[in-house]
């Protein structure tokens, strides 16, 4: 369906889930096979049930998850029971974020087997096109590009300052220089101000959406515009790639949701993240 400007329209319904839950899927999927890839003895791998991205990156790792839970296949006790043996084969936790367009026998089915909720996230999306003017106002000595080859450190450090006040997540941080080169249909960016990097955030694409993902400026150089000089950058390379949608999530009512709301973002739907307590 078209508007009078030519623009497509998206609406929040089964098959627009299935479009930004399959690219965060196949993001989350090649991070894990980079991390394979520089670190084989992490044991990182991913399998695929019933068209559920089932994730193993690391037990502390937040990657650790399935992703589509329910959105392209029925999910059966057996096939469920497969993919908790997945997890439990690597002692993790078994953990699911699950879209409400999945329908309510999916929850049914985790709450009969004991899951708990323990996180919501607004999936958030728009749509873009090249020569799109996004309109923002912007901190004119902060800019924003993807960065050089040689700057996979430099961006890794720029991103662990930036959320240094997560503390669990340090060791998944810490690796990231040596797993970014490896991974497929990403694009890191820097902002900077007066040539000084201070924020960093990540580009994944496929299958014309484009996912934004791990924005982050370092705590005293907050509140100056990066944020938007990141977006802005992000948003028109991806448009460059012949993407018609963009997406990315954050915490129900939190000034990221916020921001990303004044930017033409629209909230898709709020996804419910289940887990399954350990036994005893």
């Amino acid at each position: 369906m078209v508007n009078m400007s030519q623009e497509p329209i998206f609406f929040a319904d089964l098959d627009l889930a299935r479009r930004l839950e399959r690219a965060e899927g196949l993001s989350n999927a090649r991070f894990v096979e980079a991390r394979a890839e520089a670190f084989p003895q992490s044991g990182a791998r991913w399998i695929e049930v019933a068209g559920v991205y089932a994730m193993y990156d690391g037990a502390s790792s937040p990657v650790t998850q399935t992703f589509g839970f329910g959105l392209f296949e029925p999910i059966t006790n057996a096939e469920l029971e497969k993919i908790e043996d997945f997890f439990r084969g690597h002692g993790a936790a078994v953990s699911h974020e699950v879209s409400p367009l999945a329908g309510l026998s999916v929850m049914s089915l985790l709450h009969e087997r004991g899951y708990q909720p323990i996180e919501f996230t607004s999936v958030m999306y728009r749509t873009i096109h090249q020569g799109m003017d996004l309109k923002l106002s912007r901190n004119e000595r902060i800019r924003a590009r993807p960065i050089r080859e040689d700057e996979q450190e430099l961006w890794a450090k720029i991103n662990a300052k930036g959320w240094g006040d997560l503390p669990e997540f340090a060791g998944f941080l810490s690796e990231l220089a040596q797993i970014t080169p490896h991974r497929r249909d990403t694009t890191l960016f820097l902002a900077e101000v007066d040539g000084r990097p201070i924020a960093a955030g990540a580009l994944c694409t496929s299958n014309g959406v484009a996912l934004l993902a791990g924005a982050c400026t370092v705590p005293e150089e907050r509140k100056q515009g990066a944020q938007l000089a990141l977006l802005d950058s992000r948003l028109s390379s991806a448009a460059r790639q012949g993407c018609d949608i963009a997406m990315m999530c954050a915490q129900p009512g939190s000034p990221s949701q916020h921001n990303a709301e004044r930017h033409g973002f629209r909230i898709a739907y709020t996804r419910i993240k289940w887990q399954l307590p350990k036994a005893g």
